[in-house]
């Protein structure tokens, strides 16, 4: 099935509730074409007011503009702007079969029974449920319900697809084995797709790039890996992932160091002013003390499966976590070596990136 690829222009798109509440700060933001990109923040954002507003389901604040493809769609209702909508509870129809399930945007848009045939079992197998088709969403698997959701979504041909929390009733088992089937979706259906979240892995796994979100406001755009690696605010840094915050006091920012344990880290000369950095809890190394490394103390270990957590105590800086392989020795009470590569560390101020 050949579906549309258009961009998404968003220009000085607000919303003020009847009370006075800003449920979304002016927001500029622009969508690729064929691009999924992921709303991500926590609860209260202003992602899903966001969401709801790209579809029409919303009437934004005066001046604002959206506009699919080069067609400004502000004044347009959610059924004149060609979009697909996918929600948290699938909201299948429990009577209907998937084949009718999947048809039925097709059937009330008086589409012959011929053509409904031959799209529904387009779409089937593009989604993988043959010989499913007459089954009912009960007797279906959740990764099953998603697929025919997806499939209803996208059967009359949406310019764009948007997706609401789709994976967040689930279990965190099934999540992680949905969340790939998603992303492998998405990139066969090559639609243009905002997705709604509030799990960063499920954001980085499914989408193209992220805008991160807090208070109304977008933060920070970009590619997962972009911004978890080089995050441009505090709240960034924290949202994706942990951190550590490594205090500086006077004497180490006039040497441009950070203390550790008794070594010192050059700091970035982009931060050295900076009375606090932030660094991952992967991003610190444990071993044998040893000359040039810093001196802690394993306050606790915790076993994690696919890795160890260590708690250290450290002289100049608050406790640490650090993150080691799970085969790594070290346990309550031994004496350790850390070490921190200044590339590693980030600052705890908002940057202009």
């Amino acid at each position: 099935m050949e579906l549309e690829r258009i961009p998404i222009d968003i220009a000085n798109c607000a919303k003020t509730y009847a009370d006075g509440t800003r449920g979304l700060q002016p927001t500029d933001l622009r969508v690729e074409a064929g691009e999924v990109l992921a709303l991500l923040g926590p609860s209260g954002c202003g992602k899903t007011t966001l969401l709801r507003l790209i579809a029409g389901l919303e009437s934004p604040d005066a001046g604002t503009r959206i506009v699919f493809g080069g067609q400004d769609v502000t004044q347009r209702p959610v059924e004149h702007r060609g979009v697909g909508m996918v929600f948290q509870s699938y909201a299948l129809f429990p009577q209907m079969t998937v084949a009718a399930n999947i048809g039925y945007g097709l059937r009330i848009r008086g589409v012959s029974p011929a053509e409904e045939k031959r799209s529904v079992g387009e779409l089937v197998d593009l989604v993988r449920l043959g010989g499913l088709e007459n089954k009912r969403p009960a007797e279906l698997s959740g990764g099953q319900r998603q697929r025919v959701a997806l499939a209803r979504a996208v059967a009359v041909r949406p310019r764009v697809l948007l997706l609401d929390e789709p994976l967040a009733a689930l279990d965190a088992k099934l999540k992680e084995s949905l969340r790939d089937e998603l992303a492998e979706l998405l990139r066969r259906l090559h639609i243009t797709a905002i997705h709604v979240t509030h799990d960063q892995q499920e954001a980085l796994a499914i989408a193209d790039r992220l805008a991160v979100m807090r208070a109304g406001r977008i933060v920070q755009v970009g590619r997962g890996e972009d911004l978890y690696r080089a995050p441009a605010h505090p709240f960034v840094a924290e949202f994706l992932g942990r951190v550590n915050r490594l205090e500086r006091e006077a004497s180490a920012i006039a040497q441009g160091v950070v203390r550790l344990g008794g070594s010192n880290v050059p700091c970035p000369s982009a931060w050295q002013s900076h009375e606090k950095l932030l660094v991952r809890p992967e991003d610190i190394e444990v071993n044998t003390p040893q000359p040039g490394w810093g001196a802690a103390t394993v306050e606790r270990r915790t076993f994690l499966g696919d890795r160890v957590q260590l708690h250290l105590r450290v002289q100049d800086q608050p406790l640490l976590v650090a993150d080691v392989g799970r085969d790594n020795p070290f346990g309550t009470g031994d004496s350790v070596g850390l070490r921190i590569h200044p590339d590693r560390l980030m600052t705890s101020q908002e940057t202009s990136a």
